[in-house]
């Protein structure tokens, strides 16, 4: 009973989403039917291939070999959850059941997954980093940040790890197991680093997921003739990402398409283009794999894959 409503429920969560934001899909088809379709098509491609680039990359971050279908599927299935639940919770919890049935134990699936987190967001840190250094100009911090909002992003960006240590010195039972899973986290990656090819992965996939997405929204731009430079827009594409990390929405939903139009706009396009592309770029990314990943997701549950 408990796996025929896991089965449905994905299905149940795109349904009620998608009539929630109806409007913005709207908008969004009736933008992609006046670009030009060489573009999108090539958008379309690299879109596909940030699967196997986060399939690459969780590979990397385990030792025992994972099975390459069954992987790439799920890493497909994974995408619908993550746009389902907050904050990146329903990829992760699709690829700890994953791991998990494939024989890993808990605590080495939750070290691998702990350093596929890792090593995603240090690759998109990163290529942002190198992009900014190669376009210094490209974008303005204050673009993305309200007014006034440094000095209490910073403050809160040091109090977290003092009130973590905190709570750690007055909880021994908690910092045991903290410690334990460090001791097996660490181990985790020691052994991965040991092996090249697992190495090259997990740092190449890491690097080449943020790329293939910046690509998609680069190649949508030039689909619908935005007048700013690539660069500009890859950085404005990387910054508006990191910007909205912390925001507990659904896939993004909402935070991400808010933040691209305010970055993009920044790097000198036209607002109302600039939102077509976001637009554009949010239903081939998010909105028209929603449905098949969430029907992957339901087979892979009852095949008992996940």
């Amino acid at each position: 009973m408990v796996r025929r409503v896991c089965c449905v429920l994905p299905l149940l969560l795109v349904t009620v989403v998608a009539v929630r934001h109806r409007s913005v899909l709207a908008e969004g088809f009736g933008h992609l039917t006046t670009a030009r379709w060489p573009w999108l098509l090539a958008a379309a491609c690299a879109t596909c291939l940030t699967w196997v680039a986060a399939a690459c990359t969780r590979q990397g971050a385990v030792v025992r070999r994972l099975p390459r279908r069954r992987l790439l599927a799920t890493q497909f299935a994974a995408g619908a959850a993550n746009h389902l639940l907050p904050t990146g919770l329903g990829a992760s919890a699709v690829n700890l059941r994953f791991m998990t049935v494939c024989g890993l134990p808990l605590a080495r699936a939750s070290a691998a997954l702990a350093l596929y987190l890792l090593a995603e967001s240090v690759g998109r840190v990163a290529l942002l980093g190198a992009l900014v250094l190669a376009f210094p100009g490209a974008l303005r911090l204050g673009t993305l940040l309200p007014e006034g909002a440094v000095g209490p992003l910073l403050v809160a960006a040091g109090a977290v790890p003092v009130v973590a240590a905190g709570v750690l010195a007055l909880a021994p039972r908690l910092r045991g197991a903290v410690e334990s899973f460090l001791r097996t986290a660490l181990g985790e990656a020691r052994s991965v680093h040991a092996r090249p090819a697992r190495a090259l992965a997990l740092w190449g996939g890491a690097l080449a997921f943020p790329a293939l997405q910046t690509a998609v929204l680069v190649l949508v731009g030039k689909s619908l003739a935005l007048d700013v430079l690539a660069g500009h827009m890859a950085v404005a594409y990387l910054a508006a990402t990191v910007a909205v990390a912390l925001v507990p929405t659904p896939g993004g939903i909402g935070s991400v398409e808010a933040a691209l139009v305010v970055a993009l706009v920044a790097a000198g396009g036209p607002a109302a283009v600039a939102t077509a592309v976001v637009l554009a770029f949010r239903l081939l990314t998010v909105w028209l794999p929603l449905l098949p990943g969430a029907l992957t997701l339901a087979a892979l549950v009852r095949l008992r894959v996940i």
